[in-house]
C-alpha cells in the first residue's frame, strides 16, 4: 500500500500540488512539505511546483481583473464589498499589497483581481508576484518539512505513525483556519455593536452662541 502511494505521488503529486497552489494552496503545500520529509516527494521540486502554480495563478487573477473587472462587480455582491475594502488598502499601500496578497486570509484571490482593475503597473505586479510566490513556496513547504523533522525527534518509527501525523497536521491546519474564521466573525460583530451604540446614543444639543 505504501509503495502504491509513493508511486502515485511521484507520478501525480507535483501536478496536484501545482493545481492546488494555482487555486489557493497553503494547506496542500504544507502537506507536500511533510511528504517530502517522508521521502515521497523531493522538497526542491515541491518548492518549484508551488512557485510556478502560485505565480501563474496570481498572474491569471490579475489578468481577469484587468479584462473582466467591471463584469465581476456587477455579478458578485460579495466581491463588490471586498473590492471597496481592498481598494482603500491599494490606494495607500499598493506595492506592499501586491507582495503580501498571497499571505492574506480571505483576499488571496480577490486582491490580484482588484489590483488588475486599478492602474497598478503590470510589470511591477509581475516582479512582486514572483518574489512573493518564491518566498511563499519556500516558507510553507519548509513548514511541513520541519513538522516532520520535529516529529522525528520524538517518534522513532515515524513510518508507523504516518497516518496519525497526517491527522494531527490536518487538525492543526483546521484550527488555524477556524481561528481566522472566528476572528473575522468577532470583528464583524464588534463593528456592528459599535455602530449600533453610535446610532442609539443621544445627540447633544448644540450650544447657543447667540448673546444679547
Amino acid at each position: 500500500m505504501q509503495e502504491l502511494f509513493r508511486e502515485y505521488l511521484q507520478v501525480h503529486g507535483y501536478w496536484v500540488l501545482f493545481l492546488g497552489t494555482f487555486l489557493e494552496g497553503e494547506a496542500i503545500l504544507i502537506f507536500a512539505g511533510f511528504l517530502a520529509f517522508q521521502g515521497y516527494l523531493n522538497i526542491y521540486l515541491v518548492m518549484l511546483a508551488a512557485l510556478v502554480g502560485s505565480f501563474l495563478g496570481d498572474q491569471f487573477y490579475f489578468h481577469i481583473g484587468r479584462t473582466k473587472g467591471p463584469q465581476l462587480l456587477r455579478l458578485f455582491t460579495t466581491f463588490a464589498r471586498k473590492f471597496r475594502k481592498a481598494l482603500r488598502l491599494i490606494e495607500r499601500y499598493g506595492t506592499l499589497v501586491a507582495f503580501v496578497s498571497r499571505y492574506t486570509y480571505g483576499f488571496r484571490i480577490v486582491l490580484p483581481v482588484i489590483l488588475g482593475m486599478t492602474t497598478f503597473p503590470s510589470r511591477r505586479f509581475l516582479y512582486l508576484n514572483f518574489l512573493s510566490a518564491l518566498s511563499w513556496s519556500i516558507l510553507f513547504s519548509l513548514a511541513g518539512y520541519l513538522f516532520g523533522k520535529t516529529a522525528s525527534l520524538f517518534i522513532e518509527d515515524l513510518q508507523s505513525y504516518e497516518p496519525y501525523l497526517m491527522l494531527v497536521l490536518a487538525g492543526i491546519l483546521a484550527c488555524l483556519w477556524s481561528s481566522h474564521f472566528v476572528a473575522q466573525r468577532w470583528r464583524k460583530r464588534h463593528a456592528r455593536a459599535r455602530l449600533k451604540r453610535i446610532k442609539s446614543s443621544p445627540r447633544r444639543p448644540k450650544a447657543n452662541h447667540n448673546h444679547r
